[in-house]
């Protein structure tokens, strides 16, 4: 709910416009400051040398205001964000110049940063490695290469095999070839890969949002603007950027009438994470048309499979690694994620099962077979039921049936799907108020999650995750209780919820 205080509607004139601007570029620079402290770097990167680097990466106060700065950079921009949404309400005309605008304001600076949230990208480099050196990324872990934990890759990707698609391993070979051993060259390199899937999905989501009579800006400022969306996807450097950014472009190319583009985009998009199969189906039903009949579904959904599979068949074979990736769909996702809804089945019934001296060690598989045939089941339910106006929500839904049934859920995982959401539609009401609570819940879980300490330092990282939780708190209810402008979004939200005065309940009498 974007509320706005009169006279505000008249957008972009305004100075208070630019006020916002400037206020979520501040946090993106206060998270990039933060992140030279706090966040993941090769052993080996010369920035150590750096006495600035040293003085807040060895330091009690320097750790600790690190953590401060990115923590408070998160909610400021998270502020932002708020109060763009509650000065361009109604979205006028130009609202998208501004939204844009906003994007590049406050995405620009964090490609400074140390990775944040998350160090996966020190797994690219390794994984880059792996192929220049011969090896098979779907075969065999990073530790089989000399110095691979001097790279910064996690120990847990040391045995693990590649989880990402064929077309990603060539990204990651060129990026090392140009890098050679300089980590931080790599990162930058993969960071600029990734935010080529953030302009992708700033310059498709409006268009895709535009078919569904969205307006393209709000579509943008739910998705692009995001502060969550921009540290995971720049910050962090993550591949699922250009994962997203070339779904969003075959979704829209095909639903505009020219599926073979379509197709070909989605099939460089599952190149990246073989995960976004799943939309193949749906692709075909809007390359086939409104009012397709069954027989043209079917021959369809043939030419969809067969351009698209194929291509994913010559690619792995002219890599050298044959139908490697289509290992990553079956064995990927070994643990579970506290907060996902079957992790948080797992927990309950591993504790009640051991309270009991019973064995849970079924607990796992169980409930990740149950899920993901769920998911199957969901998604042909939805490839053959609905009206060719909901193909895309109806994509999405079968998207989220993956995402939701999975046992490991990361928060760049629900990025994949806000997109489509945003272009298909995304009300003022309860729905925005749920995009607000569920970016809030991961940045609050993202920025006391994954700190970088030194190991002699150990002792400080429970204050600094602490700290980063009490800081996450206290803005939170300051912006929906105390701040001027933002908490009139939820005095109105709560309003909305009352029942009108007619239905509510009189006294006899």
């Amino acid at each position: 709910m974007n509320v706005t205080e009169p006279g505000t509607a008249d957008l972009t004139a305004a100075p208070k416009v630019n006020r916002t601007l400037v206020e979520g570029s501040i946090g993106a620079f206060l998270i990039v400051l933060g992140s030279l402290g706090i966040g993941w770097l090769a052993s080996i990167s010369p920035l150590h040398r750096v006495e600035f680097m040293i003085l807040l990466r060895t330091e009690t106060w320097g750790v600790i205001a690190s953590t401060s700065a990115m923590t408070i950079g998160c909610w400021i921009m998270f502020r932002a964000w708020l109060r763009l949404g509650q000065k361009l309400r109604g979205w006028p005309e130009g609202s998208l110049v501004v939204v844009r605008r906003a994007c590049w304001a406050w995405g620009l600076p964090l490609l400074a940063c140390v990775p944040i949230f998350s160090r996966d990208v020190y797994a690219y480099i390794g994984q880059g490695r792996l192929v220049a050196a011969g090896h098979d990324p779907y075969q065999q872990g990073i530790s089989t290469i000399s110095n691979w934990f001097q790279l910064g890759t996690d120990t847990m990707w040391s045995e693990s095999t590649t989880p990402y698609g064929p077309l990603f391993l060539n990204v990651e070979h060129v990026v090392m070839m140009i890098a050679g051993e300089n980590p931080d060259l790599a990162v930058l390199l993969f960071r600029l890969v990734a935010f080529a899937g953030v302009v992708l999905c700033m310059v498709y989501t409006p268009k895709l949002a535009a078919l569904h009579g969205v307006s393209g800006a709000k579509a943008t400022w739910i998705t692009v603007a995001n502060p969550l969306f921009l540290v995971s996807f720049v910050a962090s450097a993550h591949n699922d950027a250009l994962m997203v950014g070339l779904a969003v472009a075959g979704t829209y190319y095909a639903a505009t009438g020219r599926g073979i583009r379509g197709v070909l985009l989605i099939t460089a998009s599952i190149g990246i994470k073989p995960i976004t199969m799943v939309l193949l189906p749906f692709i075909g039903l809007l390359w086939a048309g409104r009012g397709a009949s069954w027989p043209r579904r079917f021959l369809y959904w043939v030419y969809t499979a067969g351009i698209g599979l194929g291509l994913m068949v010559v690619i792995g074979y002219a890599n050298g690694y044959g139908l490697g990736w289509l290992t990553v769909m079956l064995t990927t996702g070994t643990g579970y994620s506290v907060y996902a809804p079957i992790g948080i089945l797992i927990n309950f019934l591993n504790g009640s099962l051991g309270t009991l001296g019973l064995d849970s060690s079924w607990v796992l598989p169980t409930l990740k077979l149950i899920g993901r045939l769920a998911s199957v089941a969901i998604v042909l339910l939805l490839m053959f039921k609905g009206s060719h106006g909901h193909i895309v929500q109806r994509m999405v839904l079968a998207f989220t049936a993956l995402v939701v049934l999975s046992p490991v859920i990361h928060p760049w995982y629900l990025l994949w799907l806000l997109p489509f959401f945003a272009a298909s539609g995304i009300r003022d009401d309860w729905q925005i108020v749920w995009v607000y609570f569920t970016v809030a819940f991961f940045i609050a879980y993202g920025v006391a999650d994954q700190l970088f300490v030194w190991q002699f330092m150990s002792d400080v990282k429970p204050f600094l995750q602490q700290l980063a939780t009490l800081i996450s708190w206290a803005f939170m209810i300051y912006l929906a209780l105390f701040d001027p402008k933002t908490r009139l979004i939820f005095v109105e939200f709560r309003k909305s919820l009352r029942l009108p005065r007619s239905l509510r309940f009189r006294k006899a009498g």
